[in-house]
This record gives C-alpha cells, sequence and structure tokens, in this order.
C-alpha cells in the first residue's frame, strides 16, 4: 500500500513540475502583474512558441500560438531601435501599481528590465515603444473570451 501512494505522490509532482515548466523556460517574457484588483499577464516566447496566460478582472485564461520569424524579428527592431539594453530604471517606491518586466535571454538585447519602481524620464518613450509592440503581438494572435 505504501509503495502504491509513494508512486501517486512522484506522479502528482512530476506533473506539478512539468506545468511551471512553461514559465522557465523561455527566449523572452513580457509580463505585467500587481494592482489593487491584482492582474498577471504573461507573454512567453521559445523560438516561435508562444504560451500567453492572463487572470485578472474575473477573467483567466491561457493560449498558445506560434510568431512568424518576420514578427520576431520586428519585435528585436524594436527592442534595439530603443536601447533595451541601455534602459535605466529609476528607484523611486511605487505602490499599488500594475508592473511590467520585460526579461531577454539570448541574443543582442539580453537583459532585464522592469518599471516597478518607474523608467528614468530619458527612457519613458523608448520603453512605451517596447512595451507597445509586446502589446500589439497580444492584440493580434490572442483570442479573448
Amino acid at each position: 500500500m505504501s509503495k502504491i501512494i509513494a508512486i501517486i505522490f512522484t506522479i502528482i509532482i512530476m506533473v506539478s513540475c512539468n506545468s511551471q515548466k512553461v514559465y522557465s523556460d523561455f527566449d523572452i517574457s513580457y509580463s505585467k502583474s500587481g494592482g489593487l484588483s491584482p492582474v498577471y499577464e504573461n507573454l512567453l516566447i521559445k523560438g516561435n512558441n508562444v504560451h500567453y496566460s492572463f487572470e485578472g478582472e474575473g477573467k483567466k485564461y491561457n493560449q498558445n500560438f506560434t510568431l512568424t520569424d518576420e514578427d520576431l524579428k520586428k519585435l528585436d527592431n524594436t527592442l534595439s531601435q530603443n536601447n533595451f539594453r541601455r534602459i535605466q530604471e529609476d528607484h523611486k517606491k511605487i505602490y499599488d501599481g500594475i508592473a511590467t518586466s520585460i526579461n531577454i535571454k539570448k541574443g543582442a538585447n539580453e537583459g532585464s528590465k522592469t518599471d516597478a519602481s518607474s523608467i528614468m524620464s530619458n527612457f519613458k518613450t523608448n520603453w512605451t515603444n517596447i512595451t507597445t509592440a509586446f502589446q500589439e503581438i497580444i492584440n493580434n494572435n490572442v483570442k479573448k473570451q
């Protein structure tokens, strides 16, 4: 009997670990989270495959889709043209806001930035251009219920 329980426990652990793999195995991530009424939005790109999830405002959904090489090149160009790696984060304390984080794990734009403490004023336009590019990917590919 104890062997059966151990096997079931092992299966549960393996399934739960694999369900989180999508959140750690990515090349590019865009996430928004927080707020007075919390919102959690994730866009994770691995190669041409994309996983999108949203939870908040009484809604919850997940969707997988594929980006074309052209879409990825356009995103990479937006990151480069807006000097993603050079964007400077401010360190003011901001409470109860929705923070956006972008993490690039490979390529010329490798780095991690967040506006959780705001973005320095001379980089706000660059940040807005970059976040708009991610929002366009979401708007053009996600079918919200």
